[in-house]
């Protein structure tokens, strides 16, 4: 790997069983029979030659267990296996405060956390503990936040942040008020991790709004702003943030603890 020029690891390490009614906002409008559907949950790990960089870290055991999630792989195994020196501060994207992205945050005490503004302006608001919302998040965690805050570890992010040569974070909203993906350079061309952006590709394609919430318009333009994205060849491969489909796009790790479980763009 060249400087500016980064592998992606995606790493699955959850999964659960759902429905398409569960999953869709306001399923029955497309006129078509609910049906099983499933979930996977991901963190991905962004590399080159100088640098090593953490896009959200996963759910933690209390909050998967707490929603009946199955844990595959524990995060933090999965991060020694990278060879992710925790220890060492690396910088942490948090593409958005769900409980599956920022659940193992503790794992990076010496981590600057990089959100957008916009997100953490609105989980430290007024309107955060409305049930609607609430329930995708754990206190403590967002606690987590205000103390990295405290110490001077979180960095705060307008519209769009290059973090480093080659990655650039860009704010889209709609799943929560400041939903974020990541553009990053790799030698297979730009990769998009769109997190919770795009959950399914299906969703995407189809302009099916998943359903959590927080600005529908949003949403819906979020998926035209990758469109035009991916049409302009700004990006190349796109990677969704729970598809169970996701893996099988993208080159697979063949050995070791994370076989089956991950797979790498580069």
């Amino acid at each position: 790997m060249s400087p500016g020029e980064y592998q992606v690891t995606i790493v699955k390490y959850g999964t659960r069983q759902t429905t398409r009614g569960d999953v869709y906002l306001n399923y029955h409008l497309y006129g078509e029979p609910d049906g099983p559907i499933g979930m996977d949950y991901f963190f991905w790990v962004v590399r080159d030659a100088e640098r090593t960089i953490v896009v959200d870290t996963g759910f933690s055991a209390a909050g998967g267990a707490r929603r009946r999630r199955t844990t595959l792989l524990d995060p933090a195994a999965a991060f020694d296996a990278l060879g992710v020196d925790r220890a060492a501060g690396p910088p942490v994207v948090v593409t958005h405060a769900h409980y599956d992205h920022i659940g193992n945050l503790g794992l990076f005490p010496a981590s600057p956390l990089i959100v957008a503004a916009a997100e953490y302006d609105f989980w430290t608001g007024p309107y955060a503990r409305r049930t609607l919302l609430h329930h995708s998040v754990e206190d403590e965690e967002i606690d987590g936040l205000r103390g990295a805050d405290r110490d001077g570890r979180l960095r705060t992010f307008d519209d769009q942040l290059d973090l480093a040569p080659g990655v650039r974070l860009i704010r889209v909203g709609g799943h929560t008020p400041g939903q974020s993906v990541v553009l990053v350079n790799t030698g297979a061309g730009p990769v998009l991790l769109a997190s919770d952006a795009v959950h399914y590709y299906e969703e995407y394609e189809r302009s099916m709004p998943f359903s959590q919430v927080s600005g529908l318009v949003d949403m819906y333009a979020a998926f035209e702003r990758i469109r035009a994205m991916v049409a302009s060849g700004q990006v190349r491969h796109l990677v969704a943030g729970h598809d169970p489909g996701t893996l099988a796009r993208f080159t697979p790790v063949p050995d070791g603890p994370l076989a089956g479980l991950a797979a790498t763009i580069a």
